[in-house]
């Protein structure tokens, strides 16, 4: 059944765009490139032959011949579909299926189990109509069909169709479906679709599929309207199968939500998305825009055409209709500047200088090709409306917009320890729930962090265990009765947990750790045996590829998500990801990123990890001022960790070379330093590498400089662990390791920071016996260091082994046997 609308959150995101065509509520799925159409049956399936005619008692004898099972069951299923044939015998019509559609029932206005004809309470008529439309009798619309719940109905269908390829198909859904659920969904969505349209599998095409799939959520709008569980796309799992097996052609997307995607548009497509009514000017701008296409990506093409087709031309038309060329005078040109200060829906408008720098660019692109090619782009050459003025003070605004970037950053780097604890206790607290759920047995009480909670079973699990389905393990808290999904709060805590700790030791672009694969790890062994290992980030924004070294949180995180793909023992899928931004889809890889989303596994999307942070931050919000009005974006993170990078030492071109950026100054608005010394001192050590840098930048490199290197990672170890300051660069700290915030300490010398508190507080008691003020503020000082990379290192203790087990053959299954 669909989860109602007080059914407690999984977690899980869902994002909705506009109204669909006959629903109430939004939805991303209204069209596609794909037209839905219903299938058409080569030849009308007809297993017992033509019942549309036969006399209700002749139907009703087929009804209890025509399955297996106890004389008790077969004369119910008899009894109930000699019941429902009196009444549609009421209604006009020749044939059964008329009758049908006549009747309220057929309508999908009533239940079956609600008529007046039924007998007996005891008397099911819904195992009578599932028994007349497993023989083809009536061919029912998908309303009337979801208001009933016909247990066993794809069982009951495919055994009386005898067809061969139906068989071979509920063989290959054991193949390719990987759970009990998914393979029920598979097998009864393909059922139901070849019931009421009425064909054989063998009629079936991926048009039918998408028609299948949105008539399903028009339908559950009827049946059940306002829950938005009827909107989720039924087929996909059918869909995979079928493509899988090669039902579907090699032409066809390899998803449903592929065949759904738009895809790029062409750019008189983006043009005309827009009312302009000058054809000219129209024919102008898309020359204009297929000519940058060929130096530019769609992202930035389209956010052109929006900036000059919508807000600069439609605007100049708004205001005066007879426009004809693009001499604009001064007057329509203020009054353009007047209308773009604020947004169609009456905010003001932040973004204004890039609207006019797009237009500045191409009147002068426009001047520019007319030089090269005149008998093409000469005409349109006109003086630009955009006087110097209105750019005057774009610096100033810019720094203004980097000093908010900046406060910003101070605002939540204090705040990020927060957000990390919460994250990571979240998914401790549910990882050891878990564990302790899946050792108990049913109705076997136990008391975890001081609440009690009662192993149950539902009575669909008992249903998986006949079918020798793994169960899912639910929990009753006792103290409140609430149901717990034990198994989904730990997929979704572990993946919080994984998206914030990626996040904050990388300093990756959410749209770079969505494209993250099982191919970016790459490792490095020292000649003294020491592996480095390091995480390939593909280039998002930049066409760069870079290399980031890996701490040991970054890849303890990295291999959890590793061993959480392959804890089935399966390798992990390949899937495709689709690019919203350049709206392409990638070629199967092994995505991390990755969750099975129904019956197919999909890759998590940019708003699915924002939301994700998002509700965090607002859970933070209830129990933490600081968090009151406060929210992260996966790009703090970014600006966070260089920060920190950068106060910790680390000279600012390397941090660009980390953030992938282009120019240093880019990473320079990135840094928000809180200590203008800080900056002094490492532009002065900047400008003496600088000075000492040899001329040839690309010289092979000696024996003596590689020996110094591998050094370097030698020096960096001292008694408590390992020292993070990156190459090339001394120790800046003077040694005070436990001050330091590049100290990376070992978990097994725990026991030498607690002789080091003791040795410290034993100095303290003496300092204050003494009266030395400035001793004691400095040991209470060096405390709180040693106390806080403690507690870090406690934290991290706790985080259990991930074992990613011993590489394995893979194993190819035999090709299907040909029919």
């Amino acid at each position: 059944m669909p989860k109602t609308a007080a059914s407690p959150t999984t977690g899980v995101s869902r994002r909705h765009g506009p109204i669909a065509e006959g629903l109430d509520y939004p939805s991303r799925f209204v069209g596609g490139p794909m037209t839905a159409e219903s299938a058409i049956a080569a030849t009308p399936p007809r297993p017992f032959g033509d019942l549309s005619r036969s006399s209700s008692r002749s139907i009703a004898k087929l009804v209890v011949d025509a399955w297996d099972g106890g004389t008790s069951t077969r004369q119910q299923r008899g009894q109930a579909a000699g019941l429902l044939l009196d009444y549609l015998a009421g209604y006009p019509g020749l044939t059964w299926q008329e009758r049908w559609d006549a009747s309220p029932v057929g309508q999908g206005l009533a239940d079956v189990n609600d008529l007046e004809c039924r007998r007996s309470p005891s008397v099911k008529l819904t195992t009578g109509l599932r028994a007349l439309i497993c023989l083809r009798v009536i061919q029912p619309s998908l309303v009337a069909f979801r208001r009933h719940h016909m247990t066993g109905f794809a069982a009951h269908f495919i055994s009386a169709q005898s067809d061969p390829l139906l068989d071979e198909f509920a063989k290959q859904v054991e193949v390719h479906q990987h759970t009990y659920a998914h393979r029920t969904e598979a097998l009864f969505d393909l059922c139901v679709l070849l019931a009421v349209q009425g064909v054989a599998l063998s009629d079936i095409t991926a048009p039918a599929l998408l028609h299948f799939a949105q008539e399903n959520r028009r339908a559950w709008s009827v049946v059940d309207p306002g829950n938005k569980a009827g909107n989720r796309l039924r087929g996909q799992g059918v869909w995979h199968v079928l493509h899988a097996t090669g039902h579907l052609p090699p032409t066809v997307p390899a998803t449903m939500r592929a065949a759904l995607m738009r895809g790029q548009k062409s750019v008189e497509e983006l043009v005309d998305h827009y009312p302009i009514r000058n054809q000219a000017v129209r024919g102008l701008l898309i020359d204009y825009f297929a000519r940058r296409r060929a130096d530019t990506d769609y992202a930035t093409l389209k956010n052109l055409v929006l900036h000059l087709a919508h807000h600069f031309w439609e605007k100049i038309e708004r205001l005066n209709p007879d426009q004809a060329d693009l001499r604009i005078s001064p007057e329509i040109y203020t009054a353009w500047r007047q209308m773009i200060a604020v947004k169609d829906n009456g905010a003001p408008r932040a973004g204004a200088d890039s609207l006019v720098i797009s237009v500045r660019s191409f009147y002068y692109d426009l001047h520019t090709w007319a030089a090269q090619e005149p008998e093409r782009w000469a005409a349109w050459v006109a003086p630009c409306p955009v006087p110097p003025s209105d750019l005057h003070g774009l610096g100033a605004r810019r720094r203004r917009i980097n000093e908010r970037s900046a406060d910003r950053t101070r605002q939540r780097q204090p705040l990020l320890p927060v957000l990390v604890e919460h994250v990571e206790s979240r998914y401790d607290h549910f990882r050891q729930l878990l564990q302790l759920a899946e050792e108990a047995v049913e109705g076997e009480s136990f008391t975890f962090a001081g609440t009690s909670y009662t192993r149950v079973l539902s009575e669909t699990d008992r249903k998986l265990s006949r079918h020798t389905a793994p169960i899912p393990p639910r929990l009753r808290n006792n103290d409140s009765g609430e149901m717990v999904h034990i198994a989904t709060e730990e997929e979704t805590t572990f993946w919080d947990w994984a998206a914030v700790e990626t996040l904050r030791h990388s300093g990756v672009r959410v749209e770079e750790l969505c494209e993250l694969t099982h191919l970016s790890i790459r490792q490095y062994q020292r000649p003294g045996g020491e592996v480095i290992a390091l995480l390939v980030i593909a280039p998002s924004k930049t066409d760069r590829e870079r290399v980031i070294p890996m701490s040991a949180e970054l890849f303890h995180v990295i291999a959890s998500i590793i061993r959480r793909h392959a804890r089935t023992g399966r390798p992990i899928p390949l899937v495709t990801r689709y690019d919203p931004h350049d709206k392409v889809w990638s070629p199967p890889m092994p995505f991390l990123f990755q969750r099975q989303n129904g019956t197919v596994p999909a890759v998590f999307n940019i708003g699915t990890i924002q939301k994700m942070i998002e509700r965090r931050c607002l859970a933070l919000a209830e129990v933490h001022p600081g968090f009151k009005g406060l929210k992260f974006t996966p790009h703090d993170f970014r600006r966070i960790f260089i920060t920190e990078l950068v106060n910790s030492g680390l000279p600012i071109h390397i941090g660009a070379a980390l953030l992938g950026h282009l120019n240093v100054q880019t990473t320079r608005g990135y840094v928000a330093v809180f200590d203008e010394d800080v900056i002094r001192h490492y532009q002065e050590h900047l400008e003496h590498r600088r000075q000492i840098r040899p001329t040839d930048e690309y010289r092979d490199t000696t024996s003596d400089e590689w020996t110094e290197f591998e050094e370097h990672f030698d020096r960096r170890k001292v008694e408590l662990g390992s020292c993070g300051r990156p190459y090339g660069t001394p120790c800046q700290h003077e040694h005070a390791c436990i001050r330091c915030p590049m100290l990376h300490v070992n978990p097994k010398m725990l026991p030498r920071l607690a002789e080091l508190e003791a040795d410290l507080l034993d100095r303290r008691a003496r300092a204050e016996a003494e009266g030395w003020i400035g001793e004691t503020e400095g040991i209470d000082l060096t405390l709180t260091f040693l106390r806080a990379k403690r507690d870090v290192t406690q934290r991290r203790t706790q985080r259990p082994p991930v074992d990613l087990g011993i590489p394995k053959p893979r194993t190819v299954p035999p090709p299907p046997e040909s029919p």
